[in-house]
């Protein structure tokens, strides 16, 4: 295991560093620059003074050179200022990193916490009413857009009830979590419906093909109780095409939270790359989708982890399943 662990870490070092050459060169490729902006805001600028500057930043070399030029202080945990803010980069990703994790978190934790019984109670009483009711519920889950289910939930809870607040984090004066968690509520359940209807159909489809597999039915022979049946034999070995889902679900999560961070104005991570690209403030950008990569990479690691502490048959040990 220790072995495997230090492989996969060392193919996530080559990953991130081929994906950082490919994100800063598709940023380099896109139409505008700082520059340009400037240019464009000050009429006193002449093209004389913006080529000056063009070549002062280095936005008149090869992008491989730039590349090379932004790499080396990035490697010694210097990551340049954010032409948006004025700020470290660092000083403004990290605080907006935090309230996407708690968002995330939050998100992934109600998912996952509805999803398992509910697929589970489905696949048990398949072809039931309870079935059926959990079907309707989970494909009008996928099909809601997210957009639209957060809008709504603003009409109905922050407009017309005037219970919720309708986007923000929390009040200035007071950051802890309980001042926040009116802020939160919304955003959690959007972000979460869609994923807890794509893991409650997951998890019963899983469920259900374990049910029929002859260990289950050699159990059933013995006279092993149903609650033991399905909680201890069948759900840990169904628990294993959930942990997969789960785990590039993350990545979708981290990267989808765009959407229902805009709807909330809430200062995450998701909003943070939109403004950044709006704004061609290249530097925050840049690292911003980085760290998205790497929460994706760390995703997919932990998931092979997952594979094992749930099924003692799965060994990494030289490779060999």
């Amino acid at each position: 295991m220790f072995a495997f662990a230090i492989g996969r870490l060392a193919q996530m070092v080559v990953v991130m560093a081929l994906m950082s050459f490919v994100i800063f060169s598709l940023i380099g490729l896109m139409p505008g620059d700082p520059i340009d902006l400037m240019v464009a805001s000050n009429p006193n600028l002449t093209p004389a003074d913006a080529n000056r500057l063009r070549s002062l930043h280095g936005l008149d070399l090869p992008i491989w050179e730039r590349y090379w030029n932004w790499l080396i202080p990035a490697l010694g945990g210097d990551f340049g200022y954010s032409r948006t803010y004025t700020q470290p980069v660092f000083d403004i990703l990290l605080p907006r990193l935090g309230n996407t994790l708690i968002l995330l978190g939050l998100s992934s934790l109600l998912a996952i916490a509805l999803s398992i019984p509910l697929g589970v109670i489905a696949a048990v009483r398949r072809h039931s009413t309870t079935d059926h009711a959990v079907n309707l519920f989970c494909f009008a889950g996928i099909s809601v857009p997210a957009f639209w289910f957060g809008l709504l939930m603003i009409l109905l809870f922050a407009v017309t009830w005037g219970v919720l607040p309708a986007g923000g984090i929390a009040p200035v004066d007071d950051s802890g979590f309980l001042a926040r968690l009116p802020f939160l509520i919304m955003p959690v359940v959007t972000l979460s419906l869609a994923s807890l209807a794509g893991h409650t159909r997951f998890m019963r489809a899983s469920m259900i093909e374990v049910l029929r597999q002859d260990f289950v039915r050699t159990a059933m022979a013995k006279g092993v109780s149903n609650k033991r049946l399905i909680y201890g034999h069948a759900l840990r070995n169904a628990m294993l095409p959930l942990v997969t889902i789960l785990a590039l679900d993350f990545g979708a999560l981290f990267s989808g939270a765009l959407v229902t961070e805009t709807v909330f104005a809430y200062l995450g991570m998701g909003k943070l790359i939109f403004d950044s690209i709006m704004g061609n403030d290249f530097n925050m950008a840049l690292v911003a989708l980085l760290l998205a990569t790497f929460v994706v990479l760390l995703g997919n690691f932990l998931a092979d982890i997952g594979y094992a502490v749930l099924d003692p048959r799965i060994s990494y040990r030289g490779r060999e399943v």
